[in-house]
């Protein structure tokens, strides 16, 4: 494939990327505290989706990490193309997705022990530890196909093999295609070699077998990357197109899928994958269609401070307690307003959280992995 040697920054990847971690930094407390306070039933029914599903089934909140996942991949063609056409060797470049993978894995040991604090028995598996794992194979792949077409059938490799495993393999006790959390080839193999303590009594969420499948999100990212840097398709609408169809068909498999093999985002079924893949193609789709081609871009300059320090804020949030600091300056007020109140504390957190970015932002500090 043909590509553009220094293609103009893809703006809309910031937004989204802002927009995906938006709800883990207090959006979905916004929606349920405006739940509460108006007592609206169709703003009840999105709070009732800022939960994730105890296991089989779909909420808004279990796209959040997948997605991120897709963004991160999209953005792999963005960083190493450039590279691969000047001449860099590939050494090189293994070694700095490697290095990433590890600092990424290491800050994802360092945020568990917020809430898991006993160092003699860590929780090793993390979502920044799937993120890390996701990339350094997404990378590796991406650096030996860089087309299309083998990005695909590695994508689809991964998800066929994936979905045969678990459906095929017997597990001890249980048999084979025994998709529940204490009967799945997930649970078997977090208890045998996913390091550390579990999340879960008998499986554990991130572990090894799911990072396997994980990549296939990745790599959903790194074709909708390369399909948005090619020159192969010139318009801009129909790069658009073939993103918003994709995902569609996508999203079809994986609802057609769901009556034999579930949705589960605790064992990251293959139909988990396609389906917020799907998602993650349609979302992209509108965001460059919007930001990028009718460069309709003020709108998501909140999103954007977000998505340019989403590691930054994902690590902040968990040792800062940014709806403290939001209360101490506000309880004077908000003590008087009953619900509201605590729609304003919320919002206040928002603020504080974004202004902490926009400062960073302002000084060109960001955490570079």
């Amino acid at each position: 494939m043909t590509t553009q040697n220094k293609p103009e920054r893809l703006h809309s990847l910031d937004i989204l990327r802002g927009f995906d971690m938006f709800w883990i930094t207090g959006g979905h407390m916004l929606v349920a505290t405006l739940a509460a306070a108006t007592g609206w039933k169709w703003l009840e029914t999105v709070e009732g989706q800022m939960h994730h599903c105890a296991w089989a089934g779909f909420h808004f909140y279990d796209l959040i990490f997948p997605l991120f996942i897709f963004i991160m991949g999209v953005a792999i063609p963005y960083a190493l193309l450039p590279k691969l056409e000047s001449g860099s060797p590939k050494k090189g470049l293994y070694r700095k997705v490697v290095k990433r993978f590890v600092i990424l894995v290491l800050l994802g040991v360092i945020y568990n022990q917020a809430a898991w604090p006993d160092w003699a028995n860590p929780r090793i598996a993390s979502v920044l530890g799937q993120i890390g794992f996701a990339y350094l194979f997404g990378s590796i792949i991406f650096i030996n196909t860089r087309n299309v077409t083998s990005v695909i059938l590695w994508m689809g490799g991964i998800l066929v093999v994936y979905g045969l495993m678990q459906n095929f393999i017997p597990v001890p006790g249980y048999g084979a295609g025994v998709l529940t959390p204490e009967g799945s080839l997930n649970a078997f193999l977090d208890q045998r070699i996913t390091p550390g303590r579990l999340l879960g009594e008998t499986y554990e969420p991130e572990g090894v077998f799911n990072n396997i499948s994980a990549i296939s999100i990745a790599l959903m990212g790194v074709m909708a990357g390369l399909i948005l840097r090619g020159e192969r398709i010139r318009r801009q609408y129909g790069k658009v197109l073939i993103l918003a169809v994709t995902g569609a068909g996508f999203i079809t498999i994986a609802l057609l899928l769901n009556g034999v093999y579930p949705i589960i985002k605790n064992a990251w079924t293959s139909t988990f994958d396609l389906l917020t893949g799907g998602i993650g193609l349609i979302l992209l789709s509108l965001f460059y269609m919007v930001v990028d081609v009718w460069k309709y871009r003020k709108w998501g300059f909140y999103f954007k401070l977000i998505g340019m320090n989403s590691i930054t804020i994902y690590l902040a949030v968990s040792f800062i307690d940014f709806g403290g600091i939001s209360n101490n300056f506000l309880k004077g007020l908000t003590m008087h307003m009953g619900a509201w109140g605590d729609v304003m504390q919320v919002v206040g957190a928002l603020a504080i959280i974004w202004y902490s970015l926009y400062l960073m932002y302002k000084n060109k500090i960001f955490l570079r992995i």
